[in-house]
């Protein structure tokens, strides 16, 4: 390769690791609004107003197989401060693993409401919204909360969750989350993934669109009428972004989407680098069928990584140095805040170090989703299009 050709190749990385500083700028202002706007909706309020609005809540959880941890994240929602709710939970078979798990909640809790649903057989691709479907049929409140299986929640969970719906303009209400990793580095890098890139994507989609205007599966509650204003969810039976469609679809129909100042926890598996990459292809293939013109753009976000690749060609100039260490400094400030003030991730701020392994491992991803249309999700195999699923 020709020096000017190496040369012309540095400028190129260097303008990719410019994109890239842009746009940890925007996501360090979208931080910023974002603890802004919950310093406001944390600031002390009349006591009898803040419990005004405590509705019947029905909880949906969907399950199949087991989880790590998953009992303890059952029995968080059943340590909720809230006057009166219901848990129904659902399994495709009778015989599923996690059967005996909510056995064992409603033996621990036997005053709760707790109901296991067998659902019948998959009405769609989507085996979790068939499910859900069924659940939200025999649910008997008016105001619906639905989150994973593994999903931890404090006991103001429920509280903090409905108080948006007071507003009949709301159609949806959902929530940031963190996660507990395993022991392996794979699971660790994983877990500073969804820390440091995907909360951070999320706030900046946020200040760039105007609002909120999809949601995450981590928290989704919405009262039945915004349900039925979009044709149930059955609408969304084909669908692996179920999530994202739902709160999509609600705004469309003219309701306000509205991202909480609640920070709930999961739990990572503890696989190998391998099974890590599949479950990131698996995202990435999701989000470039769903939003393609801002996938593309993602490839720009990736600051580090080009700036390092700048310095390399550039053979350490002193220019292509300057450029990587304010790359660098702008990304780990945007890690910290995002581990530390927005989701109080203590395991991740201790695994900052793993922020440049996990962009590589993100730009090498971002290429592979474009290798293809197949996913792979809970041990079937998908062929993925327009956001629909098609069993292989």
């Amino acid at each position: 390769m020709s020096n000017a050709v190496i040369h012309l190749a540095s400028w190129f990385f260097a303008l990719l690791a410019l994109c890239g500083l842009g746009y940890l700028v925007l996501s360090l202002f979208s931080e910023w609004r974002f603890l802004r706007q919950r310093a406001q909706i944390a600031a002390p309020k009349d006591a009898a107003d803040a419990d005004a609005f405590t509705p019947p809540v029905s909880i949906l959880k969907p399950l199949r197989g087991t989880d790590r941890q998953m009992y303890e994240s059952f029995r968080s929602h059943c340590l909720q401060d809230y006057p009166c709710y219901e848990i129904v939970f659902g399994v495709n078979q009778a015989d599923d693993e996690a059967v005996a798990e909510v056995e064992r909640l409603k033996q621990e809790f036997p005053r709760h409401d707790i109901h296991l649903l067998v659902c019948p057989e998959p009405t769609g691709t989507n085996r979790k919204v068939s499910n859900l479907v069924a659940m939200l049929e025999a649910a008997r409140y008016g105001h619906i909360v639905i989150n994973d299986s593994d999903i931890l929640v404090e006991p103001d969970y429920l509280r903090r969750i409905v108080a948006p719906l007071r507003d009949e303009q709301v159609g949806l209400v959902t929530a940031l989350y963190r996660a507990q990793a395993g022991a392996g580095l794979a699971s660790r890098t994983e877990a500073v993934t969804i820390a440091s890139d995907f909360a951070g994507g999320v706030l900046c989609a946020v200040t760039l669109d105007g609002g909120m205007t999809f949601g995450l599966g981590s928290t989704m509650a919405f009262p039945r009428r915004a349900a039925q204003a979009i044709g149930g969810l059955e609408t969304l039976l084909d669908h692996l972004a179920d999530d994202h469609e739902l709160g999509k679809r609600i705004y469309q129909a003219g309701y306000k989407v509205v991202l909480s100042d609640v920070v709930v926890e999961t739990f990572l598996p503890d696989y190998g680098f391998g099974d890590m990459f599949r479950h990131q292809l698996r995202w990435a293939r999701t989000m470039r069928d769903l939003r393609r013109a801002g996938y593309a753009g993602v490839l720009m976000t990736f600051g580090l990584p080009w700036a390092v690749l700048a310095a390399i060609l550039a053979g350490g100039a002193a220019w292509s140095l300057w450029l990587l260490a304010v790359v660098a400094a702008a990304r780990f400030a945007s890690a910290v805040v995002l581990c530390g003030p927005v989701l109080k991730d203590k395991s991740a701020m201790r695994d900052l170090w793993l922020v440049p392994v996990r962009d590589f491992v993100g730009l090498a991803v971002w290429f592979a989703a474009f290798g293809g249309n197949t996913i792979e999700w809970r041990g079937e195999q998908f062929h993925l299009k327009d956001g629909k699923l098609t069993r292989l």
